[in-house]
C-alpha cells in the first residue's frame, strides 16, 4: 500500500497548475474528506501557535474536541525536530 501512496504523492507533486491540483484532489477525495483535511490543517496551525485552548479552537472553527485532542496528542508524541518541520510546513 505504501508504494501506491507514493505514486499518489508523486502525481500530486508533479502538478504545477493550481486548477489541475484542485481537479486531482476533487477526483481523489470527497467534499467531506477535503473538509476534514482542511480542518486538521487548521487545527495543527492553531495548536502550533499556542494561543488558543482546545475548547476555543472547537468553538472558533466548529470542530469537535475529539478531533482537536487527536491532533494535539499527535503533536505531543513528536520529537522536537518533527514539530519544527510541521511548523515550517503549516505556518
Amino acid at each position: 500500500m505504501r508504494a501506491q501512496w507514493d505514486i499518489v504523492l508523486d502525481k500530486v507533486m508533479a502538478q504545477s497548475d493550481h486548477s489541475a491540483l484542485v481537479t486531482l484532489f476533487e477526483l481523489l477525495l470527497t467534499e467531506e474528506e477535503r473538509s476534514a483535511v482542511a480542518s486538521r490543517f487548521k487545527i495543527f496551525q492553531t495548536l502550533l501557535h499556542e494561543q488558543m485552548s482546545q475548547r476555543q479552537i472547537a468553538q472558533e472553527y466548529q470542530i469537535s474536541i475529539a478531533t482537536i485532542t487527536r491532533c494535539s496528542n499527535y503533536l505531543k508524541h513528536m520529537t522536537e525536530e518533527q514539530r519544527e518541520l510541521i511548523k515550517q510546513l503549516t505556518l
